[in-house]
């Protein structure tokens, strides 16, 4: 590698939208989890708040598939970036990642984005809680923390099935030894089959052990990420205790979409109903500019129902506002906008919007 390739001149920033990236490693993090790292064939610093996530659009078996996944690495790693992969059984997805995603092969990825980070509620005291490969963008925040020296007093509790099972252990290790107000503790439900010796808390987690491992949690900011059922477990246990829920903040995607196809032909199937129960004078028109298609909706539907009426494929990933895959450019008329931080300020200045959660207060225009 030359120093011109690292010129800050022609160095391009990160920004949320459309970029083709380039695997460049793959590392087995434990048996059924693997990291992938990505760059950009002209440099390009991947800057992000640590916890964000990217979409990756992929085509398998021939079929468009947009699937979000978190940051796993640093931002003060700038020109690179990885995101780590946890093997699912019947997961689509992850497992065509493991086993078909290669060093040098190139895929495009849109973000990054996402409400869930480290930068947006700064504080002195964290508590971060973590589940199974939901460690991701707590090992993002970490990674980051560490790295800029941050003086801040970290409670890290990672909740895992066997020791085995424990994602980047060798690497919290390290980081929390160097660093006393980083303390590190790790849950595990069992001990493996193998029956490797385990000292730390077994189990799952509850308030006595949280009382142990951060008897301050009341007064931290915290992070959590996991399985639905963890983090349902963690939620309940803080609002038991009167915690400020305003300083919980926790990621989710959501359900996975449901195929594309079947969603425009239910759609289909039901607009004649739809337009027959509502007077016309009740129905707002969705135009498609570039297609030269247009629908009729219902108040309450988004401009993503009006394009699935159509047949229009517009890409997306969460269905919830998250992933920003579904940005589109309206043109004519206002919508309302439900996201939850998956298109920035500066989009929405230009004139952005997020189909799947924007619904037109009137006539709306879209160029799509």
């Amino acid at each position: 590698m030359t120093m011109s390739f690292l010129n800050p001149v022609t160095t391009q920033t990160w920004t949320n939208g459309r970029h083709l990236v380039r695997c460049v490693k793959v590392i087995q993090e434990t048996w059924d989890t693997r990291t992938f790292c990505f760059m950009a064939e002209q440099p390009v610093m991947f800057f992000f708040k640590p916890g964000q996530f990217v979409t990756l659009e992929l085509e398998i078996d021939g079929e468009q598939i947009m699937r979000s996944y978190t940051i796993s690495s640093s931002p003060s790693v700038p020109y690179s970036f990885s995101i780590t992969v946890k093997r699912m059984p019947g997961g689509r997805v992850s497992n065509w990642l493991h086993d078909n995603l290669k060093i040098n092969d190139e895929l495009a990825v849109h973000g990054p984005v996402g409400n869930f980070n480290l930068m947006d509620y700064p504080s002195e005291k964290v508590l971060m809680l973590s589940g199974g490969v939901g460690i991701t963008p707590l090992m993002s925040m970490v990674r980051w923390l560490f790295d800029t020296n941050a003086a801040v007093d970290v409670e890290f509790i990672h909740s895992s099935r066997t020791p085995k099972d424990v994602i980047y252990h060798r690497e919290l290790e390290h980081i929390f030894s160097r660093i006393p107000e980083f303390k590190l503790h790790i849950v595990c439900e069992r001990s493996d089959e193998l029956g490797e010796a385990w000292s730390g808390f077994r189990g799952y987690i509850s308030q006595p052990m949280l009382e142990l491992m951060a008897p301050d949690f009341m007064d931290r900011e915290i992070f959590c990420c996991g399985p639905t059922p963890y983090m349902k477990a963690v939620k309940q246990l803080l609002e038991q205790n009167g915690f400020d829920m305003s300083r919980y903040h926790e990621e989710s995607f959501g359900e996975t979409p449901a195929d594309v196809k079947e969603e425009a032909l239910e759609h289909a199937e039901q607009a004649e109903v739809e337009a027959e129960e509502l007077d016309a004078a009740d129905l707002i028109s969705v135009e498609f500019s570039s297609t030269g298609k247009s629908a009729y909706i219902k108040p309450d539907e988004t401009v993503h129902a009006a394009a699935a009426k159509l047949g229009l494929h517009i890409p997306k990933a969460c269905g919830m506002g998250i992933c920003g895959t579904c940005r589109v450019q309206l043109t004519s008329g206002e919508v309302e906008m439900d996201h939850n931080g998956g298109i920035t300020d500066e989009d929405v200045a230009e004139g952005y919007i997020l189909s799947c959660c924007s619904k037109p207060k009137g006539d709306v225009v879209v160029d799509y």
